[in-house]
């Protein structure tokens, strides 16, 4: 256990007050959408895990109870309770004001994810309710809140004590707001990817996960004494692994370092970097860190061999990482991350601490496993003979300006070449893709129609995914590249569009072609997703045209619902659209292409491990785990009749 220090009222450090989290929640949580009401879990779990990293916790209990409510305990310290120097409760300053918490004294958290300190009062802010209950110094202390808004009165400046108890930490219930939220059903898998998630990366934690809401209660317990060595086995548990798990720790310059990593007989890569327990999806420092060096090393040692000659190019960094599945974890005391959301670790002394580690743990376990080094190095060298092979054909095909799509009909293009303002539509079908064509804004929407679906690039060859017309269409309209090692790297800042738009029919068809395309995007080109590029377009379902009245467009059942209840009983036609060629150029812009009305999705990756087994599951060769998924989840599926 972590050294004792004192945790009480004075330890509560206070920033600024609560203002606008109402008003601009995505700037807390990422979004309004399922992620981000998940996200408001993770926020009060990672508090909890704040204390198992102190020493001072080491069960967490989460529980979706029947009523949509969410409840979070753990057996920590409880909030400090006393009196603050600003005439309150410390608890009520934590939970109703902004930058109010622990983490910014650095006696009391060596290491924290909760960095900025808003996780407790902004999911307190976007709450219907949240329920405090502080076990600490003999009693249960009690306090409510109402949309941010205490409601329990407090007693000479603190909380209530409502009980006694031997026990100590911190219990919270709170209810997700529909007025902020689109939907406020906790989505399952993805709260116990996560849970299990945070398992792994902290060995000694124990989470007692519950699922009240169905009519059997589910109850899971995830305790991972294995770690990260653990999380790499399980993620590669199908595949054809090479060598044994490699795990090593360290530290620099006071940033602790714990990596383990595997390889396989397969052609991708799987790095995926933790900063104090948070994943950080768009990478950061550390995992630059850890590609640096493990390029560096093994090329060395590819030339000691004799494996590269003198005259021999080195590995690429693609080739050097064919086939590894990864995880960079570090604690980090003063971490710095791109927004509340914590996506990107922006810290340079990370890198410099995770190369001074890597370097010396590579080398003392190579020099000792010369199997394993030669084994990694064959996964290079077959990369390298595969992107030889190909780089001179997609080099090109992807360079060559004289291949012209506008020329021979697929790619209507934009006028204006300010990638900032630019759009590309993806549109199914040649009527549609007709349609839209005239209906667009010329200046700044390029529309791409494609015809029938995608090459299935989760099943297909390398050689295959360069070689499908489609595929090589999108590749040169985006203008940004492909992959990497293939002599034409995807480099983002060449991206010609802004947003990326699918647009399908609203059938089995149309969402069958939609997540082909997500599946090559997700594989070949994840930036563009995780950097906000990619979305889906809602197209209408119904046109309701009343006798009297203005005509409306209704974009899904429920809208309908609420249009009949709204006409009580007066008499209109309903219109429905099976597919975006039913309708006229004037509608397809009314509905799909006008920014001003239209309606569209942003494509998210909330759960980087849990994104790529399911594209495996149903994307993938193997029939038999996609049948028992079907079968699983057949009542949420939407079917169009």
């Amino acid at each position: 256990m972590a050294k004792k220090v004192n945790y009480d009222a004075s330890s509560i450090s206070v920033l600024e007050g609560l203002e606008a989290v109402r008003k601009r929640p995505g700037m807390y949580i990422g979004s309004t959408s399922r992620k981000g009401l998940n996200h408001l879990i993770y926020e009060i779990v990672d508090n909890s895990v704040d204390e198992h990293l102190a020493g001072e916790c080491d069960t967490i209990h989460v529980t979706l109870e029947k009523d949509g409510s969410c409840t979070v305990e753990d057996n920590g310290r409880g909030i400090p309770v006393g009196m603050h120097a600003k005439g309150v409760s410390a608890a009520r300053l934590v939970f109703s004001t902004l930058h109010a918490g622990g983490k910014f004294d650095d006696s009391v958290y060596k290491t924290s994810g909760g960095l900025h300190g808003v996780g407790s009062s902004v999911v307190n802010a976007l709450s219907e309710y949240m329920v405090v209950d502080i076990s600490r110094e003999g009693y249960v202390h009690h306090d409510r809140y109402e949309r941010g808004v205490p409601t329990e009165k407090l007693v000479d400046g603190l909380l209530p004590k409502i009980s006694k108890t031997t026990k100590h930490g911190t219990k919270i219930n709170f209810l997700p707001d529909p007025e902020i939220f689109e939907k406020t059903y906790f989505k399952e898998d993805e709260v116990k990817s996560r849970l299990h998630e945070t398992a792994y990366l902290n060995p000694g934690l124990t989470i007692n996960y519950a699922d009240l809401r169905g009519e059997q209660p589910e109850y899971l317990t995830f305790h991972e004494p294995e770690g990260i060595k653990g999380f790499v086995k399980e993620i590669n548990k199908t595949a054809e692994t090479l060598h044994d798990v490699v795990y090593f720790k360290g530290e620099a310059d006071g940033i602790e370092l714990e990596i383990a990593f595997q390889y396989c007989n397969e052609f991708k890569e799987n790095i995926l970097g933790f900063c104090n327990n948070i994943y950080n999806s768009e990478g950061g420092t550390h995992i630059t860190g850890f590609k640096t060096v493990l390029t560096t090393v093994i090329n060395n040692y590819a030339r000691e061999l004799g494996i590269l000659k003198e005259k021999d190019a080195n590995f690429t960094g693609a080739d050097v990482r064919n086939g590894i599945t990864a995880i960079v974890s570090i604690k980090h005391p003063d971490p710095r991350f791109e927004g509340q959301t914590k996506t990107k670790l922006d810290n340079p002394d990370a890198s410099k601490a995770t190369q001074k580690v890597c370097q010396d743990e590579f080398v003392l376990f190579f020099d000792r496993n010369l199997d394993t080094l030669k084994a990694i190095i064959a996964c290079a060298e077959k990369s390298a003979k595969i992107r030889k092979s190909e780089e001179k054909a997609k080099t090109n095909l992807l360079t060559k300006q004289k291949f012209s799509f506008d020329q021979n009909g697929k790619l209507a293009n934009c006028e204006s070449r300010d990638s900032e303002k630019c759009e590309i539509f993806i549109v199914e079908g040649d009527s549609a893709g007709g349609s839209a064509k005239k209906a667009r804004n010329r200046m700044y929407q390029a529309i791409m129609p494609i015809r029938g679906k995608i090459l299935n690039v989760e099943k297909a060859s390398m050689d295959k995914v360069l070689a499908n017309a489609e595929i090589k269409t999108l590749i040169n309209a985006f203008g940004c590249g492909f992959s990497e090692g293939y002599g034409n790297d995807f480099d983002i800042s060449k991206l010609r569009y802004d947003k990326i738009v699918i647009m399908a029919d609203a059938d089995v068809d149309g969402a069958h072609i939609s997540t082909l395309l997500l599946t090559f995007f997700y594989r070949f080109m994840p930036e563009l997703i995780r950097e906000g590029h990619v979305y889906i377009a809602m197209p209408p379902l119904y046109k309701a045209i009343p006798s009297k009245g203005e005509e409306e467009y209704l974009y899904d059942d429920v809208a309908l619902e609420k249009y009949r209840k709204k006409m009580n009983g007066k008499t209109f036609t309903l219109q429905r659209y099976k597919g975006l060629g039913e309708m006229d150029a004037e509608q397809l812009w009314e509905t799909t292409l006008d920014p001003e009305r239209r309606k569209l999705k942003l494509v998210e990756i909330e759960d980087a491990l849990m994104a790529s087994e399911v594209t495996e599951l149903l994307m993938g060769s193997d029939v038999a785990p996609r049948k028992e998924f079907i079968y699983k989840h057949a009542r949420e599926a939407e079917i169009d009749i």
